[in-house]
């Protein structure tokens, strides 16, 4: 793909992508220079003036006479698989019905017709398909009436994607079965190589059996297992029965055998020890009866001794993972009088007086000063519950799934990898979890994260807070019994049932926000519900060949389009760690006395990171109240005609869309390329790189200055990893109050437009990241501090005026 009117030929863009240096950031003299005026007479428009902000590229190219700077390069390609989904098509040759046959001599003309179909169109098709797969012929009649289709089109369409559905199942189940197969594949070399060279477990040399019957050894070897078995169940009965006694140790799982022993062996009274992987400590488990005749497996480390605290504290873990799992289940099943709607949010909101008489606290007394959280919440997601439960159960995969709620997690411990799979594994985990305000701080928690199969494509998987057990641990939140229970639905949907309940210390939350987070808006079950809904859709439609691109401005190819989504993640990962001051990155706070108290100001230092322009990087994010529908807001911000009235880098005038990436059915999750006017003949337009996403929850619009031979770069797939840029953005959410009252369950469980985002106000929070100097060896100055206040004031006042909310 090439930029005309940009660049010179090939040779020029090679050598300005490698000499040229980091110049699309927010450059300090220019902001200084730009916001100087600003802050003596707002009213005025902000002039442009400075090469620094404006991250354009010198060149002498001439645009092309229709205005467009780019074109596509790259003949397009299409499989079997974006057929099938992007078109409708008669069996390659036009349908003749017996009206069309008359007596003229005229020869049938076969000919290949292809249909497109529209995002409204697959958007209806596609929940009717939810519903039922196979219609009828009066149903298909109905839809092609309603969508202006033909009706072998729509019958095509079903076809189509029935297909897709099954050939989705049969890859997910043969990679399973790949895994699987891989998985005895190696096991069966272990074993045969341990069968090949036994070792003496005293003196590690070549052990050498004597001549005894293979009878005698079979049963040598399962009377040993057998004595191991009775001594780890003895230990751990003593433990759950209060007998043990200090001195007592979990044997060692080294199977010992007596036998005869031969030339070459270890002669130790007349028999030797023989160790080897294919004994029966190739399966280390223990199982712990629930009461109810559910299993729980646990994993013991081989290597070594388990001293007696270990298996203490791994007993006390699974109880109260047990505990918690009932909890939640009990708390998904049941509805009035444990959950009521409430009258000011209406939402699903806990009773705790039945809940204190129904349940017993299994994470201990409720501390002094913290309130409660509860809330519920129920929809269908188009993911199948093996694939859910994957995902929550890989600390990375969960951290992709909601990437602007969890900021940072790791496992800290498999305490159980499960039965066949999933089903018991029990893990523990810790969590850094985020809302995009400055206000808002950080949860850390630690907590126990259990799955269980409770029956055939139903899973359910519970997190529960460890403070109660372990000593010394403590935290301003803690999550009782929360989580959710899965069940699979036709074509490849899943019913989930969702459940938060925390508790916390409200005197760290700012006073602007606690409306919202008691209504469960923030990190309660809607919110993760909302996410969750988003993600798995924007995943789908990414995966599916039926996205168009007929509507780009210009189309990209497919390894473009991933390398493009992959900077455009990297660059809202960014935005959302500097937001909320992520220990992912080393973010210094600065007290500066003459700056706003809701205004935070940080820093950092950049050095030998490709991804970004190294030297000093500031940080500066606010959070205010707006008079106006999250919805209206989102749609002002992240439109690129209206982007002039707030945005210095749009040099005054409207931002063209060069490039568009669907991520959802609504044109708003997209990640778009936007380009600037030039100033002047002289020089060039620059890009901006922008990722917009809007849920039932909540909004992000984040966008990034980009070099122009870069993105050539990234749009013609090349590495996006080297692309160094600073993200800057807004994130909007509803103020928790006003209009919640009508969010009715249908609209919450829509995609991108709940009832909560249509009306009432906002908190928008605003931040911005700039490079204050190249060098980062260089010093802080108050001046530098204060130009990015001014700048955060200026672009909230200019958003003010521009919605008419500036006698609010």
């Amino acid at each position: 793909m090439n930029f005309n009117g940009f660049l010179d030929d090939g040779a020029g863009a090679s050598k300005l992508l490698s000499d040229a240096p980091y110049n699309n950031h927010f450059s300090f003299s220019a902001v200084d220079t730009m916001l100087g005026s600003a802050a003596i007479a707002p009213s005025q428009s902000l002039p442009f003036s400075s090469s620094g902000l404006s991250l354009g590229l010198q060149t002498n190219g001439e645009m092309s006479r229709n205005g467009e700077i780019m074109e596509s390069n790259v003949s397009r390609k299409s499989s079997r698989g974006e057929d099938v989904e992007s078109r409708s098509e008669s069996d390659n040759a036009e349908a003749v019905s017996g009206d069309d046959l008359d007596t003229s001599d005229r020869p049938l003309k076969k000919k290949k017709r292809y249909h497109r179909h529209t995002p409204k169109q697959i958007q209806d098709l596609e929940s009717v398909f939810k519903e039922c797969a196979h219609p009828d012929e009066k149903q298909r009649l109905d839809l092609s009436r309603r969508l202006n289709l033909d009706p072998r089109q729509v019958k095509f369409w079903f076809q189509n994607r029935r297909t897709q559905m099954k050939t989705q199942i049969e890859r997910h189940e043969n990679a399973l079965l790949r895994q699987e197969n891989d998985k005895l594949r190696a096991e069966n070399m272990s074993v045969r190589e341990a069968m090949r060279n036994p070792m003496c477990g005293n003196c590690g040399g070549p052990a050498v059996i004597g001549e005894i019957s293979m009878e005698e050894q079979h049963l040598r070897i399962e009377n040993s297992r057998l004595k191991d078995e009775l001594d780890r169940v003895c230990a751990l009965t003593g433990k759950f029965l209060g007998r043990s006694n200090g001195s007592h140790h979990i044997p060692d799982s080294a199977l010992v055998l007596g036998v005869g022993v031969g030339s070459g062996g270890c002669n130790v009274g007349g028999g030797f020890t023989l160790s080897s992987p294919l004994l029966p400590q190739a399966s280390p488990r223990f199982e712990i009866s629930n009461g109810t005749g559910s299993g729980l497996v646990a994993t013991v480390n081989r290597q070594q001794p388990v001293s007696v605290s270990d298996f203490d504290q791994r007993s006390r873990y699974l109880d109260l993972a047990l505990a918690a799992m009932d909890e939640l289940v009990k708390m998904a099943q049941t509805r009035e009088p444990l959950w009521v709607r409430s009258s000011d949010s209406g939402f699903e909101v806990l009773n705790q007086e039945e809940y204190d008489t129904s349940f017993s606290r299994c994470v201990g007394p409720k501390q002094d000063g913290f309130v409660s959280e509860a809330s519920k919440e129920a929809g269908t997601v188009i993911i199948n519950s093996l694939a859910l439960v994957e995902t929550l159960m890989d600390s990375e995969r969960w951290a992709e799934m909601f990437p602007s709620m969890v900021s940072r997690t790791s496992t800290t411990e498999i305490i159980s990898s499960g039965m066949g799979g999933r089903n018991g594994a029990l893990h523990l985990m810790h969590a850094e979890l985020q809302l995009l305000s400055p206000l808002v701080p950080v949860r850390q928690v630690s907590f126990l994260r259990f799955c269980k199969q409770h029956a055939e494509g139903v899973w359910a998987v519970v997190d529960v807070s460890i403070d109660s057990i372990r000593e010394g641990s403590s935290s301003s939140c803690r999550r009782l019994p929360s989580g959710c229970l899965v069940q699979d639905m036709a074509n490849g949907y899943s019913k989930v049932t969702w459940i938060e309940h925390t508790e916390y210390d409200e005197n760290h939350i700012h006073r602007l926000y606690r409306p919202l987070l008691r209504c469960g808006l923030a990190f309660g079950a809607h919110r993760w519900m909302a996410a969750l809904q988003r993600q798995c859709e924007c995943l789908t439609i990414l995966m599916s060949s039926t996205v168009s691109t007929s509507t780009n401005p210009s189309p990209i190819n497919c390894n473009g389009r991933k390398s493009m989504l992959k900077l455009a993640k990297r660059m809202t990962d960014n935005f959302c760690g500097g937001v909320c001051a992520s220990s992912l990155q080393k973010w210094s706070k600065l007290n500066v006395g003459n700056v706003d108290e809701d205004v935070r100001i940080m820093t950092r230092k950049s050095v030998n990171n490709p991804g970004e322009p190294p030297g000093i990087i500031l940080n500066a994010a606010t959070s205010v109240w707006m008079p106006v529908s999250p919805r209206r807001l989102f749609d002002f911000l992240g439109n690129e005609r209206l982007r002039s009235e707030w945005d210095i880098l749009s040099n005054g005038g409207p931002m063209k869309e060069m490039a568009h990436i669907a991520k959802g059915h609504d044109r708003s999750n997209s990640v778009s390329l936007l380009r600037a006017s030039a100033i002047n003949a002289n020089q060039s337009s620059m890009l901006i790189l922008q990722e917009t996403s809007i849920d039932a929850a909540g909004a992000v619009v984040v966008y990034a200055p980009v070099d122009i031979p870069a993105m050539q770069a990234v749009m013609n797939g090349g590495d996006s990893a080297y692309v160094a840029l600073l993200p800057s953005g807004f994130a909007i959410l509803p103020n928790g109050q006003a209009g919640t009252q009508r969010c009715a369950a249908e609209e919450r469980n829509s995609i991108g437009n709940g009832g909560c985002m249509e009306e009432g106000g906002s908190l928008l929070t605003v931040a911005f990241q700039i490079l204050v100097n190249s060098l980062p060896t260089a010093k802080l100055t108050v001046e530098s501090v204060e130009t990015v206040n001014n700048l955060i004031s200026c672009t909230v006042q200019k958003i003010k005026a521009a919605l008419h909310c500036d006698s609010t």
